[in-house]
């Protein structure tokens, strides 16, 4: 997905009110202010009311639904014709700000800022990336994107990423 992609999509959130937070590499690369690295696709966080309203604006600019095994009404993909794709996760938060439903995400997850080509973004913290690549199979991605958020933001870097490192005989990217 390039950049130009990622605006464009951004404006059509806000000019929607979707409430948007970008999630993921892109989410990295906005928190860095540049692009970093190729993305296949836009990750995104919303709040689940919104997502009626979200379909329907994709659907006008050509996304459909990709059935995947592991989509539920809270998390799913979309891709239009250009195959630019946008990997849809929703939640519900209390007034407490904690997980009331869907994709558990919290309030305080959804509050950094960061910019795609000099726009502003919401993303999710460089703290809560960092957590959010753990507890899976990782890979040479998730080494770049971690090891620039903990070097840019002074956050210690997990040991599963210094063990992933040294299984890979590998430096900073």
């Amino acid at each position: 997905m390039r950049a130009e992609t990622v605006v464009s999509l951004w404006r059509l959130f806000e000019d929607h009110g979707f409430e948007v937070c970008l999630d993921g590499g892109w989410a990295v690369d906005a928190l860095l202010g540049r692009q970093t690295r190729a993305h296949g696709d836009l990750d995104v966080a919303l709040p689940a009311v919104h997502v009626p309203a979200l379909r329907a604006a994709l659907a006008e600019r050509g996304f459909a639904e990709i059935p995947k095994d592991d989509s539920w009404e809270h998390n799913f993909v979309l891709r239009d014709g250009d195959g630019n794709e946008i990997d849809v996760h929703s939640h519900v938060i209390d007034a407490d700000g904690r997980s009331a439903g869907g994709v558990p995400y919290i309030r305080e997850q959804l509050l950094g800022r960061g910019a795609v080509l000099g726009v502003e973004v919401r993303c999710i913290t460089p703290e809560w990336l960092v957590r959010f690549h753990s507890g899976y199979e990782l890979d040479c991605n998730d080494w770049h994107d971690v090891s620039l958020l903990c070097e840019r933001f002074g956050i210690p870097v997990p040991e599963e990423f210094r063990d992933f490192q040294a299984s890979k005989g590998g430096g900073h990217p």
